[in-house]
């Protein structure tokens, strides 16, 4: 056995999932909304990200009570949904179909099918999505299939590979390519595909909810490749150990180009969760901010406002304290706020240079230290604004306290003067052979690290 470690944690998981499938898929339902409230009172990392999100999501309509209301409901749903999933893994094809509601899904399935077209099905972690399997492989006259992402723990990964077959559905492992799945697909298949994670580098950056978010765009791809259909799809909660599975065909997929129809699929889900808002997936962390280049200008595939009205991406940045070097920092600012559609850039600074940053058109926004105040003083000013990332130009102790009890997730800056661990990304000099550079490039360098384009050292004030 080359991991011991690994496989009591399988046998662990056996036998939990053993037990549960001896119940009633009603008490596992109701033992799940019991963890899930447990979880909701212990998880307070979790509790935080999930309410983060639901404030992207929905801060511009509810009220923070409603916000927290929903959060804990969604734990709730969504250990019970995790639960009654497992027991839905064990049960007949006969006994899935008397507590989930295929209806709108077969009658969509129906007329693809007779078409020939393959048919990319878009899935999200929303409601059961783990019964996607058993329904899909259920329905025989669907060739089923799904792109898979093997677990790290090879006993646990291998039992969900059976219980998945089990049901007839292929699994397509994403490191092995795609030539298998497109076949698939020509051979009018149907292929499940996640598309409401964070991509990362892999993804392209698209709105989700007015912010943009990385988004695999395999999904577009797929289809877009094999002339398929794309048919969204979700596993909803509707009522107590009861579910529905929506169907929403996509239109145009040959009128859009791939980015433009991963916007449109995320335009999709976004409606899906509106009507579920507990269901959806919220403790992962899906508007990540990347590390390090958080500024869009080199992203590998791209990024499609979709016209839509963005949700301001927030920047402070430290400003310098003498005229002279707020000068030499402006090619950084300007980059910075070009380096995302979304940037919305504000500049901590002291009252005696408001005059000053009030002419620069790359800034929005001035937040002023106020004399006397001190770091706490200043710290619970910047607590107030949200921000996702600041930017320290000084090399000062203090500018990294303030930001740091002013609760920014992502401060960046060079270290030295005792403040390298208040930093979460730090900005190494640049150690290219030659004469010193001038404090310009030594600005710049920072904007070009955080993504932005760093090139032009030009600058006009008006």
């Amino acid at each position: 056995m080359k991991n011991p470690g690994a496989y009591a944690v399988y046998l662990l998981t056996r036998a939990v999932t053993g037990a549960l499938c001896l119940l009633p898929v009603q008490v596992c339902f109701s033992i799940g909304w019991l963890l899930g409230w447990a979880a909701w009172l212990v998880m307070l990392p979790h509790r935080r990200l999930a309410l983060r999100n639901m404030r992207i999501a929905f801060g511009r309509e509810k009220s923070e009570r409603e916000l927290r209301v929903l959060v804990a409901r969604h734990f709730r749903s969504l250990g019970a949904n995790l639960l009654a999933g497992i027991k839905l893994a064990s049960m007949s094809e006969r006994d899935v179909l008397a507590v989930v509601d295929v209806k709108p899904f077969v009658k969509e399935m129906e007329s693809l099918v007779a078409s020939g077209r393959g048919v990319v099905m878009v899935l999200a972690h929303l409601g059961n999505w783990e019964a996607m399997a058993q329904i899909a492989g259920g329905l025989q006259w669907i060739r089923a299939a799904t792109l898979y992402q093997k677990l790290g723990n090879p006993y646990i990964d291998a039992q969900v590979r059976r219980m998945r077959e089990r049901f007839g559905v292929r699994l397509f492992e994403r490191k092995q390519g795609l030539n298998e799945p497109v076949r698939h697909l020509r051979n009018g298949g149907l292929l499940g595909v996640l598309i409401d994670q964070h991509a990362g580098d892999a993804g392209v950056w698209v709105p989700m909810f007015g912010r943009m978010a990385s988004t695999s765009p395999l999904a577009a791809m797929l289809a877009t490749r094999t002339k398929s259909a794309l048919l969204s799809v979700a596993v909803v909660t509707d009522g107590f150990a009861r579910w529905k599975l929506l169907a929403q065909p996509v239109q145009e997929v040959g009128a859009l180009d791939i980015v433009e129809l991963t916007a449109r699929l995320n335009e999709i889900l976004e409606v899906q969760i509106r009507q579920f808002p507990i269901d959806w997936f919220w403790v992962h962390n899906r508007w990540r901010t990347p590390n390090p280049g958080f500024l869009l200008s080199h992203v590998k595939r791209g990024f499609h406002t979709g016209g839509v009205e963005l949700q301001p991406f927030r920047i402070l940045i430290r400003s310098s304290n003498w005229l002279g070097d707020c000068v030499m920092t402006l090619p950084a600012v300007r980059a910075i706020k070009q380096g995302r559609p979304d940037a919305h850039v504000t500049i901590l600074t002291s009252a005696k240079l408001e005059d000053f940053w009030k002419r620069i058109p790359w800034v929005d926004d001035l937040l002023f230290i106020q004399p006397g105040s001190g770091v706490v003083g200043t710290s619970k000013v910047i607590r107030t604004q949200h921000f996702d990332v600041g930017i320290i130009f000084p090399n000062s102790l203090r500018s990294a306290l303030e930001m740091k009890l002013g609760g920014i997730p992502r401060i960046v800056g060079y270290s030295g003067h005792w403040r390298r661990a208040l930093l979460h990304q730090i900005i190494i000099k640049d150690s290219t052979p030659g004469p010193p550079v001038h404090q310009v490039m030594h600005y710049l360098h920072i904007a070009k690290i955080c993504g932005a384009d760093a090139h032009d050292i030009s600058v006009e004030i008006p």
